[in-house]
C-alpha cells in the first residue's frame, strides 16, 4: 500500500504542478491575444523576430500539451482509485515500479508502449 501512496502523492503533486502552469501559459496567450488586438502593427513582416502570429501559436499548442497532460494524470488518478493503476491495459500484467516512476501516468508496460488499442 505504500507504493500506492507515493503514486498517489506523485499524481497529485504533478497535478498542483501541471494546472499552474496551464493557468499561467493561458494568461500568457491571453496578454498575447490582448497585445494583437491593440496593435496595428504588419507583425506578419516584422524584422525585429518572433510575430505575435507566431507567439499565440506556440503558446496554443503548449497549452494544448499542457491540457493533454492533465487529462493523463486525472486517468491515473482515476485508476488508482479503481485499483488498477500500475496494471497494463494491454496484457494485464504489473507495470515495472520503474517505468511508473519515471513515467507515473503510463497506462501499459513498455512492451505494448505505443499499442493501437491505448489510445
Amino acid at each position: 500500500m505504500r507504493e500506492q501512496g507515493d503514486a498517489r502523492d506523485r499524481l497529485e503533486g504533478d497535478r498542483r504542478t501541471t494546472v499552474e502552469r496551464l493557468e499561467a501559459l493561458r494568461r500568457g496567450y491571453d496578454l498575447v491575444v490582448d497585445a494583437a488586438e491593440g496593435s496595428n502593427a504588419d507583425d506578419e513582416h516584422d524584422p525585429e523576430g518572433a510575430t505575435i502570429a507566431y507567439e499565440r501559436s506556440q503558446l496554443g499548442a503548449l497549452v494544448d500539451q499542457t491540457r493533454e497532460h492533465l487529462d493523463e494524470v486525472d486517468a491515473a488518478l482515476a485508476r488508482l482509485e479503481a485499483g488498477v493503476y500500475g496494471r497494463c491495459e494491454v496484457c494485464g500484467e504489473a507495470i515495472p515500479a520503474a517505468r511508473l516512476e519515471a513515467r507515473p501516468t503510463a497506462r501499459t508496460c513498455v512492451e505494448h508502449a505505443g499499442h493501437p488499442r491505448v489510445r
